[in-house]
């Protein structure tokens, strides 16, 4: 049976442009993971691993005009969202290249021979080392930054890890494009081109993560998706690590003392970040607990006619915009759920921002309600109205993990005042970043990042975002008792190739 093409397909009117590909067979996808395996070699030598990285990011600046002409035509995200997303791209490159030079990543350990310890030590070397190919999981939302030169390929190359993307459905010709200056950067510095693989395919994605060869993954996409291939990385034969990013709801909590200190700014700030991008973000607040009364009520007023002056969008593609017009509908048939303004349809090819309320009394215990704790992907946020703190614990008490979670306090609550210090107690447990007096949209690319959180937010306790990410594709090893003369470069004494290290119990820079 042949396979099936791949259509790059305008969102704006539902209609294919252009055949891209064809979908992958089983022999097609082995053939990529093959020729991945076979260029783990040429990424052994840091020095070139950093230079490809530079150039990969030097690459996709110069070809930017065509990259962002394609991403906009197969996403609708527009040229200013697209440009920065781009730009972020190429620094989150640049910057895993300067963590490669520096090294600490390899996170060097020496300890000498100590008989005088109980037990004795013996001569112990420890470093990481990279897992193998990786398979990276393009996201639909995040054409360049978690995508075929995103995140995931990014810090798995930096790790001296080759990678195969499958492509997502959302963005085929962006995402043809995008390899092949990756693997021009590759060609560059001796790095074959197979560094990185690239297949299309539903079933493309089910082999790759089944494949022998394959050593980890990374994955951003929905609850469904990722578990499917969460279970399928832990049933083969030898089960390998998949780090998965499935979904967030991103609750907010929102003081009695932060609405009689400015509800009108909380609720148009509030505007801002769920309906940004068309709420097409992961970290997009999609459950929001505001205090019943006079504040609260200034509060949803504010929010309501900010989203009121929100334009109609267009979602990344047809199946996106039938969820989420069949969802909020879902959601505002629920008895006593009010809609100050109205989401949903806007148009043949578009959607409407809007607002759900409903009393935080009705999400405290499980029933028909708790469709209102599952994230909703689009430009829609629920507004949970609490009579006191009990109810707005019980409430936060039923949610599964986030990504993030948000508190808006009082000008003394930041000062630890008052229930201040406990609030992020409270809501530490529920996310991998907690935010104070802003909003959760927007991921910075930082050494401090955590993109991560409890599951379903992600499978793992990684990040996805920020320095640490390489380590999901670095194991440790130790050696004992090794002579010298057998060491790698990275466990010799004399330090040649300038590693900061623990020696002897020491930290060495």
């Amino acid at each position: 049976m042949a396979a099936a093409p791949v259509w790059s397909v305008d969102p704006r009117t539902g209609k294919q442009r252009e055949q891209v590909a064809v979908e992958a067979t089983a022999q097609e996808v082995d053939a990529a993971v093959r020729a991945a395996d076979a260029a783990r070699g040429a990424l052994a030598d840091r020095t070139v691993r950093a230079a490809f990285l530079r150039s990969a990011a030097a690459g996709l600046e110069a070809a930017k005009d065509g990259l962002i002409e394609t991403a906009d035509a197969e996403t609708a995200l527009g040229p200013v969202r697209l440009t920065g997303e781009l730009a972020r791209t190429g620094y989150q490159l640049r910057a895993f290249a300067d963590i490669v030079d520096e090294g600490a990543f390899l996170d060097v350990v020496i300890n000498h021979p100590d008989d005088t310890a109980t037990p004795p030590i013996p001569d112990l070397r420890r470093y990481k080392v990279p897992l193998g190919v990786v398979a990276v999981y393009s996201a639909s939302n995040f054409p360049f930054a978690f995508s075929v030169a995103g995140g995931d390929t990014a810090s798995a190359l930096a790790a001296g890890c080759p990678v195969v993307v499958k492509a997502h459905p959302d963005h085929p010709a962006l995402s043809e494009l995008v390899a092949k200056v990756l693997r021009r950067a590759a060609a560059e510095h001796g790095i074959p081109e197979g560094v990185v693989g690239l297949v299309h395919g539903f079933e493309a994605g089910i082999e790759l993560i089944r494949h022998p060869l394959v050593t980890a993954a990374g994955f951003t996409g929905s609850i469904r998706g990722g578990r499917a291939l969460f279970d399928a990385a832990a049933a083969r034969p030898v089960p390998i690590p998949f780090h998965g990013e499935l979904g967030s709801l991103n609750p907010v909590l929102v003081t009695e003392a932060a609405v009689a200190e400015r509800a009108e700014a909380i609720g148009s700030g509030l505007a801002g970040s769920m309906t940004l991008g068309v709420g097409q973000f992961c970290v997009k607040p999609g459950l929001v607990l505001v205090p019943s009364g006079a504040g609260g009520d200034r509060l949803v007023k504010s929010l309501a006619d900010a989203v009121s002056d929100t334009e109609a969008g267009v979602l990344l593609d047809h199946r996106m915009r039938d969820n989420f017009v069949a969802g909020v509908q879902e959601r505002a048939a629920l008895a006593d759920v009010d809609s100050p303004v109205t989401p949903g349809a806007g148009g043949e090819h578009t959607v409407s921002a809007g607002v759900l309320t409903v009393s935080a009394e009705k999400l405290a215990e499980e029933g028909a309600y708790d469709l209102l704790l599952e994230e909703c992907f689009g430009p829609v946020t629920v507004v949970a109205r609490y009579a006191d703190e009990a109810e707005a614990k019980a409430v936060l008490s039923r949610l599964p993990g986030n990504l993030t979670a948000t508190v808006q306090v009082s000008a003394e609550e930041a000062a630890g005042q008052g229930r201040g210090p406990e609030l992020l107690a409270e809501l530490t447990p529920l996310a991998g970043r907690v935010v104070v007096n802003a909003w959760p949209t927007g991921v910075a690319v930082a050494a401090a990042q955590h993109h991560g959180g409890p599951y379903p937010a992600t499978t793992s306790t990684s990040t996805s975002v920020g320095g640490t990410a390489i380590e999901r594709w670095l194991r440790p090893v130790a050696y004992q008792n090794a002579p010298t003369a057998l060491l790698p470069a990275e466990l010799k004494d004399e330090n040649p190739l300038g590693l900061p290290r623990r020696f002897n119990g020491v930290l060495e820079r």
